[in-house]
């Protein structure tokens, strides 16, 4: 069964030469909507799914903009509305190590380096200089764990384990 990942959702057209505009999902924007890479669009209540080959990236504002190959006007991408934009599991690339995907680490659990269960992971920010990981804590309430080697000493995304070393108020 073939594993898929949400990269996007289109959320409208953009002019008339057959551009949408997506609110991106994906930890690698550039990469995924490389001129030539095939994305496949997922609408609700259909049960298959469209290859879309993209002929041009571009970012406007908070979205990207992306053109298909043999959809070059308004009409023919204006049905694509609301349709989500996935890649196959194959598709996935080789990261360095200390770097995960999105979904590697949303859901592990949160230990501090002497075995204290925080939370879970269950979002990811990206305001800028390093990524945070939101954490539901057991009393409910969110911390917040900046993606920092003083912080985050082990990631063990087969067991869904992260352990950190946190520094003072980090937990507060």
């Amino acid at each position: 069964m073939e594993k898929w990942f949400n990269v996007g959702k289109i959320v409208n057209t953009h002019g008339i030469r057959g551009e949408v505009r997506v609110i991106s999902r994906t930890d690698f924007p550039d990469e995924r909507y490389k001129t030539g890479n095939v994305l496949y669009l997922f609408m609700p209540g259909e049960t298959e799914e469209k290859p879309l080959v993209i002929t041009s990236h571009r970012k406007h504002k908070s979205f990207d903009l992306l053109t298909f190959e043999g959809f070059e006007g308004l009409n023919m991408v204006e049905p694509f509305k609301g349709g989500l934009l996935k890649i196959k599991e194959s598709q996935l690339g080789e990261l360095n190590e200390g770097e995960y995907y999105f979904h590697e680490i949303i859901g592990c659990v949160v230990k501090t380096v002497d075995e204290e269960e925080i939370g879970k992971v269950t979002e990811i920010l990206t305001p800028g200089a390093n990524d945070v990981w939101v954490v539901k804590g057991k009393d409910g309430k969110d911390c917040y764990i900046p993606y920092i080697e003083q912080i985050v000493k082990k990631v063990d995304v087969k067991e869904k384990q992260i352990f950190i070393e946190p520094m003072e108020g980090l937990l507060s």
